[in-house]
């Protein structure tokens, strides 16, 4: 299963809400929404929070086996 926990984490820890991804960035309602249900994002939203958060990928998404 993927999780984006560690995507809320990083946020918190550099200082990035989920209303700034959304008004300053561009992230839509609905990929924050799909990121809070552990939902499918397509890999170039994955880029763009790392670019924003300036962070790896493993600093968003975690793999955690069934």
């Amino acid at each position: 299963m993927i999780t984006y926990n560690k995507l809320w984490d990083t946020m918190k820890e550099k200082g990035v809400s989920q209303y700034r991804l959304i008004k300053d960035y561009g992230i839509s309602a609905g990929q924050i929404g799909r990121l809070k249900k552990n939902r499918y994002v397509s890999t170039h939203t994955l880029e763009r929070l790392c670019e924003i958060l300036k962070c790896n990928v493993e600093d968003v998404v975690q793999y955690i086996s069934e």
